[in-house]
């Protein structure tokens, strides 16, 4: 198992390109994951990586060595995933990304529930609305809700996703009601977007009598964290597009107000994204199988 470790240690070395970045994921110190990569350059009789104190870059033999290693270590998951079905037993720890609002409201509830349907199964949630490497990050499994990319990622679609544009009454009373999208951008209304190190989408994709239309908007806040937008907008301080899942106790109560109903948004989707190695382990979809059926009835169950 000891050089499992160190071939484990040296493919997220050089996946995330630092020794402290692998240590991290591995949940161990940086000297450990120095000493694994040493070892294992000791057993070998070559270098794998070319150090110094402001780099770590793998040599040509590091670069041949990841393609062998990386080969192994799926051989060996692939085996122990079959072992698992014919024991009917899942086992281990799972790493699962999301997005922040859909993380908090449609996943998290209902981990501990999985948890004790399957106890032998831990679970790892990372929560972020910025943009996840899959592969690079080491997660089993990634919740995506927005436009899908070509990549190597297998996708399974969960849902469709109705949207709203919505503000405070206050920020109505104050700057207007907006009928469509060209008015957002006409009347120059204070929009408040999502944006992070890497996003792509700076303009709205809203439905028009022609059909999809991209609206540049424009305001004075941004944030990237969903939840962030959704109290600025509660302030009275702009002009929020969100999934309705996320903000339907809001419109029900009358905080937030739907602007711009003559050119709605474009529902977004919801999907699960493994990467391939991935696709045989039972536990992978044991878990997309219990959440999908949540959020599915969550989703039918939330107004508007």
């Amino acid at each position: 198992m000891a050089y499992l470790s160190n071939l484990q240690m040296f493919v997220r070395v050089y996946e995330l390109g630092s020794m402290s970045a692998a240590a991290r994921d591995q949940r161990t110190s940086p000297a450990v994951a120095s000493a694994r990569v040493a070892e294992l350059e000791k057993h070998l009789g070559v270098r794998l990586f070319n150090r110094t104190t402001r780099s770590l870059q793998p040599t040509s033999n590091g670069r041949l060595f990841y393609e062998g290693a990386q080969r192994v270590l799926d051989a060996v998951a692939d085996a122990e995933a079959a072992l698992t079905h014919a024991s009917a037993q899942p086992r281990g720890t799972l790493f699962v990304a999301a997005p922040l609002g859909l993380g908090r409201r449609l996943i998290a509830p209902h981990v501990p529930a999985f948890k004790d349907a399957h106890p032998q199964i831990d679970l790892r949630l990372r929560l972020s609305d910025r943009k996840v490497d899959v592969t690079a990050e080491g997660l089993d499994l990634a919740f995506h809700l927005g436009t899908l990319e070509d990549s190597g990622l297998k996708m399974r679609m969960l849902s469709e996703c109705a949207r709203v544009l919505c503000a405070a009454p206050d920020y109505i009373a104050r700057r207007g009601l907006p009928r469509d999208g060209a008015a957002l951008v006409a009347e120059k209304h204070d929009c408040l977007t999502l944006r992070y190190p890497g996003a792509t989408e700076f303009q709205w994709a809203l439905q028009t009598p022609e059909g999809p239309k991209r609206f540049k908007i424009s305001g004075p806040f941004e944030s990237d964290d969903g939840d962030v937008l959704t109290g600025w907008a509660l302030d009275g301080r702009g002009i929020i597009l969100k999934p309705v899942f996320e903000v339907a106790e809001h419109l029900a109560s009358g905080a937030l107000v739907p602007v711009a109903t003559e050119t709605p948004p474009l529902p977004v989707t919801l999907a699960a994204l493994t990467p391939h190695r991935r696709l045989r382990d039972p536990k992978v979809t044991l878990f997309i199988d219990f959440i999908a059926d949540r959020i599915r009835d969550a989703l039918a169950q939330t107004p508007g």
